[in-house]
């Protein structure tokens, strides 16, 4: 564990080279990444989260595939087709862009609703099926998908409950402060940094680390915490939909991969609360009323508030 959190200390330190002031958004696709769930990225146009994807792909030294949704993309420009090869007179596959370790799905809230399904048996079972047959994703497998604030757009379609579940994590880049942006300015003044990042990881390290991740030790206690976090959200009056138990299952993963990535074999009450909101808030469904005062982010702010922080740490004893 001490040789693989040095680097990914390396890892998330080569990304800062290109995105400033984000290194709480590249541990997030680390732990996303090691918890085999997927990354949501919203922001605003020209925040850096294509190119926060591709420097995140060239540092793990994995495949990248990129998918520009658009309204007229079809489920088979995601998935790929069957084709009939005349010279062999037999079906060969076009592999879809899916076939990758990093898919970057940009700007998805483009896409109709039955591209953005064709995206939810690859993000769940890791496989796709084409023409009846069932393909493998290789793995390691991220998907890292963008979307700009719908109330900035037009001609988007939101995406649906059923599909915003399946991402583990839903974060917003925001703005980088005046002191990182001016750092920003000078380093693109001369080169393009994201040609000069080297690679810190392998999908075998990464493949390793989402075995180890496993035996991070969750107590009673820290669990407990978890739970109730869960399940009082399903009752607060300001919420007409709660965190189901795949979002439980989410949290917990997610837990136990920042604990590993932070050198620790046990989940710590601080790794639930941190993570609690990326986790909750593009699940929950405010109550009509909730919804024309406060925010997922208020609401979220709120369930922490209401349940008590364990005083344990967590480890074992």
């Amino acid at each position: 564990m001490v040789v693989e959190k040095r680097k990914v200390d390396v890892a998330i330190d080569e990304i800062g080279r290109v995105i400033y002031g984000k290194r709480e958004v590249v541990e997030l696709l680390l732990i996303g990444m090691i918890a085999r769930g997927h990354v949501l990225l919203e922001s605003v146009p020209g925040s850096g989260k294509t190119k926060l994807a591709k420097s995140f792909a060239k540092v793990i030294d994995g495949t990248f595939s990129r998918i520009q949704f658009t309204p007229d993309v079809l489920p088979s420009d995601v998935t790929g087709i069957q084709f009939f090869n005349p010279k062999t007179q037999e079906f060969e596959l076009r592999k879809g862009p899916v076939m990758t370790n990093v898919l970057l799905a940009d700007e998805i809230n483009r896409a109709t609703p039955k591209t953005q399904s064709s995206l939810l048996e690859v993000m769940e079972e890791h496989q796709t099926t084409i023409d009846g047959e069932t393909f493998p994703i290789q793995s390691p497998f991220i998907v890292i998908a963008t979307q700009n604030p719908v109330e900035s757009n037009h001609g988007t379609f939101p995406l649906p409950e059923a599909q915003l579940d399946r991402f583990l994590f839903k974060v917003d880049m925001g703005y980088p402060s005046e002191e990182e942006e001016r750092d920003i300015m000078k380093a693109y003044l001369t080169e393009e940094p994201l040609d000069t990042l080297e690679s810190a990881l392998t999908p075998e390290d990464l493949v390793s680390m989402q075995e180890e991740m496993k035996e991070v030790h969750i107590a009673d206690v820290v669990n407990d915490y978890l739970l109730r976090l869960v399940r009082i959200s399903r009752e607060h009056a300001d919420i007409e939909l709660g965190i189901s138990t795949r979002g439980a299952l989410a949290l917990m993963r997610a837990t136990q991969a920042r604990a590993y990535l932070r050198g620790r074999s046990y989940v710590s009450p601080e790794d639930v609360k941190s993570l609690v909101p990326y986790v909750f808030e593009h699940r929950l469904i405010l109550s009509m009323q909730a919804s024309i005062q406060k925010t997922p982010t208020d609401v979220v702010r709120d369930l922490l508030n209401l349940v008590e922080v364990p005083v344990e740490s967590g480890a074992r004893t």
